[in-house]
């Protein structure tokens, strides 16, 4: 038996004594004789914070987005755990930081040019290791059916952590099965004709999936592709955003109705709960998994994009709505993270977290329900490694981050960069583009978030790597 089972015995054995830790939701639950609520997770791929029209963007239309989030709570300091894809999906499907899992980056953790490079990078993890416990694990063994559809990326195959139903997902981190429109190949997810487009797919089979399991309680994992590079929208609406009046910030008319698909297909997800009368008793959470990309779609007033530890390549746009627990139209400024989903989705079903298994984040619970507060904490990231492809807005034009960790406590964030020790401090209150490194000038402040960090550090055993490139030219 391996190690993965064993813990996954021992939950199933001690699940009434550990249900105990949420014992008052449950006795309320059952009071009301209310089922289990659903869970829906909707993680866009490479949205940015102010890619929605709610965020203040005059030329993306994202109507159905924009009424989710008045229909919840809105986190105004929302973060993804990382700052590229695969790293970040499987912070928030396990709970746990980076180091706890490995996975720091998509690919090869020696990326962008030798010569540019001072350090030897951390070894990356490209799979998640079937050791981890997933959230859909643990819901699963709880009772219920579970479903991946779209965008996967952490490895051949997302049945082997704990879905039941896989659709569209396996290792590819873009649409490499034949792009947005078809013909195309995703496992279980095949149009052979022309004139579908993926997107609408992916929305039509969670549609198909909710009204499958109506009377069960079921977890929808729903991971788009969009709006993940190559940029290809419906036609009907490129021309729609053509004449439509672009902004400095947001011109691209092919990116523009790449997102109107994606709301649209919110939208009719959201429709089938409210046809079914599920709307009620469903948790659903919308985020991203990282910010935009920089070149072409700018987050100001954030600083940079997808890859960068800048607020524009890790804060999010995120809301969760559950109209039996949630108040709408709520805003909370509390910085969250994506490590939070899973405790938060363990205390909304009553389902008790496995023996042994670590988790990073906090239950959100308190603040969805206006019942409470969190303690107040460090978030921290960490990426021992190289990513390519700087920009103006990016500490140099070589990399959008080279090695180094960053902590964010209350308003104040630290950067930490490994090849020469440099750090930099922002207060995001007063300087949310982080343009005015305050390290040298506040100097206690600097010192406590840089202990944090360290110890952090020492805590989760993350890797900082200290060798030197022998191909190296400074």
């Amino acid at each position: 038996m391996s190690a993965k089972q064993i813990i996954r015995k021992r939950f199933l054995q001690s699940a009434l004594a550990i249900s105990c830790l949420f014992r008052p939701a449950i006795s309320e639950a059952k009071d009301r004789e209310e089922p289990k609520p659903n869970v829906i997770y909707i993680n866009a791929d490479d949205l940015g914070w102010a890619d929605l029209s709610c965020q203040g963007s005059a030329f993306y239309k994202t109507p159905h987005i924009d009424r989710l989030t008045s229909q919840g709570m809105f986190f105004t300091n929302a973060y993804a755990p990382a700052a590229n894809c695969a790293p970040s999906r499987a912070c928030c499907l396990t709970g746990q930081f980076t180091p706890r899992h490995g996975i720091y980056t998509v690919g090869g953790s020696d990326r962008g040019k030798a010569k540019d490079r001072k350090l030897i990078p951390t070894k990356n993890q490209t799979v998640l290791d079937d050791k981890q416990i997933t959230i859909a694990e643990v819901l699963k063994d709880a009772g219920y059916v579970t479903c991946h559809i779209g965008k996967w990326h952490l490895g051949d195959d997302p049945r082997t952590q704990g879905f039941d139903f896989n659709i569209a997902g396996c290792h590819w981190g873009t649409p490499a099965g034949g792009g947005y429109h078809s013909p195309y190949n995703y496992p279980n997810c095949e149009q052979k004709q022309k004139g579908e487009y993926l997107t609408d797919r992916l929305g039509s089979e969670a549609v198909k999936f909710i009204e499958n399991n109506k009377n069960k309680p079921f977890f929808l994992h729903f991971a788009t592709y969009a709006v993940h590079v190559p940029l290809q929208g419906k036609a009907e609406l490129i021309d729609k955003y053509k004449k439509e009046t672009p902004s400095e910030a947001h011109k691209n008319p092919e990116y523009a109705a790449m997102i109107h698909s994606l709301d649209e297909n919110v939208g009719r997800i959201m429709a089938k709960l409210d046809d079914l009368d599920l709307a009620r008793n469903t948790l659903v959470i919308f985020s991203s998994d990282n910010g935009g990309v920089w070149k072409i779609s700018k987050q100001w007033p954030l600083r940079a994009g997808k890859g960068s530890f800048f607020e524009g390549g890790i804060r999010e746009p995120m809301v969760m709505r559950w109209p039996a627990k949630i108040k709408p139209g709520g805003k909370c400024h509390v910085p969250i993270s994506g490590i939070d989903f899973f405790p938060t989705i363990l205390e909304a079903t009553g389902t008790g977290n496995p023996e042994g298994k670590i988790l990073d984040g906090v239950s959100l619970m308190p603040l969805l329900t206006q019942t409470g507060s969190i303690p107040e904490r460090p978030i921290f990231w960490h990426f021992p490694i190289y990513l390519q492809g700087g920009n103006p807005e990016t500490r140099d034009r070589k990399f959008r981050t080279r090695p180094g960790s960053v902590v964010r406590y209350g308003d104040w964030k630290l950067h930490e960069y490994f090849e020469g020790g440099e750090l930099e401090l922002y207060n995001l209150k007063h300087d949310i583009g982080e343009k005015n490194n305050l390290a040298n000038t506040n100097p206690e402040k600097t010192k406590e978030l840089h202990d944090m960090l360290k110890a952090w550090r020492k805590e989760t055993g993350a890797p900082v790597p200290s060798e030197l490139n022998p191909e190296y030219k400074p």
